[in-house]
């Protein structure tokens, strides 16, 4: 005989047949009530639950209770999309919730990439660091500079508006950009993401150049990575051909 699954797997498996057939956003029931829908003690229904949670269907709000998440759409590394853009293309409503937008000294990584033909002495750059939001779910803290010379992007609507179009609006064109991805944990930016200081983030450094090929952004974003997902296509390379493979390799008279 087949050995019965364990209480709390058949929990989550009905619990993954309810999540199918609900809609983004909306609100899932407390461990208390699914301890009381299933007779079980909240211990079971946690540990139902904890798959859910990490596989990104599941995301628990503090002071707001537990949605429903369906799966991030997936942005292509080589695409160029400002992440206002981004939200909009997947049907959702972009927002942001500003929390710095200052002139300040660069620091040495900003002043690298924004100026990197000045002189020793650190330059001034426009910082702007917001909590991007879509449906007013928090995915991500961007933190972005700029030349000092924009200081009119202070202006821009920061919180419903995209920066890349006030960017347009002065007359630069965001063209080319480069990006590296590393990954770490919450940490300090917990409390505004609304989770655990050890959730796993993806990390993106991005700079991007105008259409004169001269030095606009330095953005790092943070994204929950539960909530965000990154596509890379690539090629596969074959290995280049050894000297012992070349020796190996039958002789065409």
């Amino acid at each position: 005989m087949t050995p019965s699954r364990p209480l709390y797997e058949r929990i989550e498996r009905q619990l993954r047949a309810r999540l199918d057939a609900a809609a983004d956003g909306d609100p899932f029931p407390s461990e208390t009530q699914l301890a009381r829908e299933f007779g079980v003690a909240r211990m079971t229904v946690r540990a139902a639950l904890a798959g859910l949670e990490r596989d990104g269907r599941l995301d628990r709000v503090p002071g707001r209770g537990t949605f429903v998440r369906k799966a991030a759409s997936a942005r292509p590394v080589g695409t160029l999309l400002s992440f206002h853009d981004e939200v909009l293309a997947s049907g959702r409503t972009p927002g942001s919730r500003v929390l710095e937008a200052v002139v300040r000294a660069a620091s040495p990584e900003e002043a690298a990439a924004l100026h990197p033909h000045a002189s020793s002495r650190p330059a001034d750059v426009v910082a702007i660091t917001r909590v991007r939001l879509s449906d007013d779910v928090p995915l991500a803290v961007e933190r972005a500079t700029f030349p000092a010379s924009l200081g009119a992007l202070l202006d821009a609507d920061l919180e419903t508006g995209s920066l890349h179009a006030a960017l347009r609006r002065l007359g630069f064109s965001p063209t080319l950009g480069s990006s590296l991805l590393s990954a770490r944990t919450a940490d300090a930016d917990a409390g505004e993401l609304g989770v655990a200081a050890t959730t796993p983030m993806l990390v993106e450094t991005r700079s991007i150049a105008d259409q004169h090929g001269d030095p606009l952004e330095h953005t790092v974003t943070s994204y929950v990575a539960s909530r965000y997902t990154l596509r890379v296509d690539f090629t596969v390379s074959a290995p280049a051909p050894t000297a012992d493979a070349d020796e190996a390799a039958p002789r065409v008279p």
